[in-house]
């Protein structure tokens, strides 16, 4: 298709975006690159609280961008501590500001929404701070804060419209409890804090929180990290057991009470067993709920113009060209159905859907062999298959698990948390034992993932894993050295260097 055609004389726009994350943004700027006439159409609904934030989307408002900025501030703390072992002498009490912390990772993200607006602009993409909704074949109707309307066809659209998190549906849920909505911004220091859920959201919220030295509790209805290879996430829970944070397993609360109000206030909560009739009651200052995310698809107005949703879900089934059954309507990121839900996945496949569109290429996001990290006190990067799945696959008899603990150099001096990394592949037997399966449990984990995902991609085997001549001292090594496989039952613990 001609890159530089002028939209056809029936439409406002080439393309309308609705929704300014990051699948959103990198389409409408990679579309603008072949002279199409974009507008991008954000609105952030305030949550129960009352917070909203401005252009980006949840990664870099109140996602991905400020936790890891957070759990940076934990590890800072864990730091001071190894330093003293290292020589580093200091008597005063050390305290962590969280008002100087909250401060300093608004006013980044701040800076970034600045330079998202500024980029929209100098690429001659429109954008409006308004609600879009479709209201009938290839026409959207914009909606203001103050409440004014107004309405805009394109030729085609693309729905990015992402999730928000789910609330419990139990009294005193939306007046009192926050979400990761409200938290990177809450303007005091949270206190005693019960967290509710055992998604990646939960623990690493868990995980910072409790690195900054408060009181924190995990309620968990069933498994931690559904979803992620489960040996992995039985480890990060134990971990973050041994560190201090409570666990209270197959609980959910029924009920929120407020006792004080306060900044923060204190709030009794009452919770149900899941196996039985048991009820227990605790007190705390902040519950925040990290219970799953919905799929921001219910209020646009897709009714109207015939998009199919799971009705269950939310989510939107579309082909692997990202096309709803709505020929001219497609969609991208976390509201899609069975993709992976990750800022550089929906950004990826805005990318490539343009180009598609508007440069006659053929390239389609691939959504297999899509590492990623959990930054939980122990970092976990991931790539590949599960135990779990890659076993249902393929069958038990055909993979072969190598796995072993590791010691990070810098923390034998300081003496503390041997043998709990962690470091996993899982092959194909079947398949010259390629690796499809790569699991790491330690720090800098979304740093040495991302390397061996390429490797990955480029169809590494257990072969050329082990003629990779290894990095000393590092924690990666330990993957160009892994002998001992899990069914051989032999001993993986670490000694030294």
């Amino acid at each position: 298709m001609n890159g530089h055609t002028s939209v056809p004389h029936s439409y406002d726009y080439d393309l309308i975006v609705i929704g300014g994350g990051s699948g959103g943004l990198a389409a409408a700027k990679e579309a603008a690159k072949y002279e199409k006439k974009v507008m991008v159409l954000d609105f952030v609904m305030p949550t129960p609280l009352g917070n909203s934030w401005g252009l980006g989307g949840t990664c870099v408002n109140v996602g991905c961008i400020p936790k890891k900025l957070m759990h940076q501030a934990a590890l800072l703390g864990q730091a001071l501590q190894d330093s003293r072992k290292f020589g580093w002498q200091f008597t005063e009490e050390v305290k962590h500001s969280w008002m100087t912390m909250t401060e300093s990772v608004q006013n980044y993200i701040g800076s970034l929404n600045w330079g998202y607006r500024v980029a929209l602009r100098e690429k001659k993409v429109t954008y409006e701070n308004a609600y879009g909704e479709f209201v009938g074949p290839h026409t959207v109707k914009a909606t203001n804060k103050r409440g004014v309307e107004k309405l805009y066809t394109a030729e085609r659209f693309l729905i990015a419209t992402g999730e928000r998190p789910r609330y419990l549906g139990i009294p005193g849920d939306k007046e009192y409890c926050i979400s990761s909505d409200d938290l990177f911004s809450l303007p005091y220091c949270p206190g005693k804090t019960l967290v509710v859920g055992a998604s990646y959201v939960a623990l690493e919220c868990a995980g910072f929180l409790a690195g900054l030295g408060l009181d924190v509790t995990v309620m968990v209805r069933s498994i931690l990290l559904r979803g992620f290879d489960q040996d992995i996430a039985n480890k990060i829970g134990e971990y973050m057991e041994e560190h201090g944070i409570n666990f209270i397993r197959e609980f959910v609360p029924i009920k929120v009470e407020q006792i004080e109000a306060g900044t923060p206030g204190r709030l009794k909560v009452t919770a149900k067993s899941t196996k039985g009739n048991q009820i227990i009651e605790g007190e705390y200052n902040t519950v925040l709920l990290a219970i799953g995310r919905d799929a921001c698809t219910r209020k646009i107005g897709l009714d109207k113009v015939g998009v199919k949703i799971n009705e269950k879900t939310g989510k939107i089934p579309v082909n692997d060209e990202e096309q709803t059954n709505v020929p001219y309507i497609y969609a991208v990121g976390d509201i899609l159905q069975d993709k992976l839900e990750l800022t550089p996945v929906a950004i990826q496949a805005g990318r490539l859907l343009v180009r598609r569109l508007y440069a006659g290429a053929t390239s389609k996001c691939d959504y297999v062999n899509v590492p990623t990290t959990v930054f939980t006190p122990l970092e976990y990067g991931a790539c590949g298959y599960s135990e779990e799945a890659a076993v249902e696959k393929f069958g038990e008899e055909n993979i072969e698990v190598y796995h072993s603990h590791f010691w990070p150099l810098e923390w034998t001096v300081p003496s503390r948390d041997n043998n709990k990394c962690y470091a996993k592949i899982i092959c194909n037997i079947q398949d010259n034992e390629r690796v499809i399966g790569f699991h790491v449990l330690g720090p800098n984990a979304g740093e040495v993932t991302q390397g061996f995902a390429a490797a990955i991609k480029c169809g590494l085997t257990k072969e050329q894993l082990d003629s990779t001549v290894g990095i000393h001292p590092v924690c990666a090594e330990v993957f160009t050295t892994l002998s001992v496989t899990k069914r051989s039952g032999e001993n993986i613990l670490q000694a030294g260097c």
